[in-house]
């Protein structure tokens, strides 16, 4: 079974789920594979949506991605783009076996207490779909608890001079609980941004695609189904992913609130200022969650597959 989905009409479905290690090796493989090729990107936007100024030349635009490595040789330039790779990597790939992994947790628990209840509000083919969508905002809230992995990865990308020297149990330490700064932003944002991904790709392949059987999308069909479900989430939470950032971004001993961020962007920087870091968001949006999605559903019926003939 794929991560984002049933495979049978209607919200209360009986289907067979996969194996647990099947789920979670399989997603964790994604992770890995994800953060292999797309690390670079993401660091392009992260300090894309931290900068504060406008941009108004190639040049400035060379400074803001590259940092101090702008005017090194482009080997040199291109090798600036993996900072805190070690932190990246434990979140990212706890990040996708928790959503791709978790997503189909959250979904059963609500197809069995909950099903009739989705049937019967939206009909058998939209409450599947909105299952979905809310089986993926559920676990895009929980995702908090991965939080202080996602601010040591945005601090390494966009600000190193935030660690001083410090390795990660001494700011575990010295920090604590400030790691879960922007806490609140961040469950907010998750909330609509995996409701639209994981009901994105759901509806497209309900209604795109006229599937029943999620299972049976054909390789095309998870492509075009992750391409819509990505970009919808992207851009409903991109002003809130803006301000997630920057308040991870800053050193911790200076923290700034969200509300406070606002009126800065507002003032300084205009209302387009929420939508920083969009576009290079969404040129990998395609290349990006297909590839996860894709070695998602294939992995973890394969390792399932695998499992169960031993």
């Amino acid at each position: 079974m794929s991560p984002i989905a049933a495979v049978a009409p209607g919200a209360k479905a009986d289907y067979k789920s996969e194996s647990t290690l099947a789920r979670l090796l399989g997603s964790g493989s994604a992770g890995i594979a994800e953060l292999a090729v797309f690390h670079p990107v993401d660091t392009i936007s992260k300090r894309l949506m931290s900068n504060e100024v406008k941009i108004k030349s190639a040049s400035q635009l060379n400074s803001v991605i590259f940092r101090d490595s702008a005017s090194a040789p482009i080997g040199k330039r291109f090798f600036s783009l993996f900072p805190g790779l070690g932190y990246a990597a434990g979140y990212k790939v706890s990040q996708r076996i928790y959503k791709y992994g978790g997503q189909p947790f959250a979904r059963d628990f609500l197809a069995k207490h909950y099903g009739n209840q989705f049937d019967a509000a939206f009909g058998k083919k939209t409450g599947k779909a909105i299952m979905h969508s809310v089986a993926g905002s559920i676990i895009g809230i929980g995702e908090i608890v991965l939080l202080p992995l996602d601010v040591l990865k945005i601090k390494r990308q966009t600000n190193p001079a935030a660690f001083r020297g410090r390795g990660v149990l001494a700011i575990v330490r010295d920090e604590g609980m400030g790691l879960y700064r922007g806490a609140g932003w961040t469950a907010a944002r998750n909330a609509p941004g995996s409701f639209a991904l994981f009901g994105g790709s759901a509806f497209t392949k309900g209604y795109l695609f006229g599937l029943t059987d999620y299972n049976a999308a054909t390789w095309f069909q998870n492509f075009i189904a992750s391409i819509g479900g990505a970009t919808a989430s992207l851009v409903v939470s991109a002003p809130l992913d803006v301000i997630k950032t920057r308040i991870q971004n800053k050193n911790f001993e200076n923290p700034e609130s969200g509300i406070k961020i606002i009126r800065s962007m507002v003032k300084n920087e205009g209302f387009t200022s929420f939508f920083k870091g969009l576009t290079p968001k969404l040129l990998m949006t395609g290349p990006k969650l297909v590839f996860s999605f894709w070695l998602a559903q294939t992995l973890i019926p394969a390792f399932d597959v695998a499992f169960s003939k031993k």
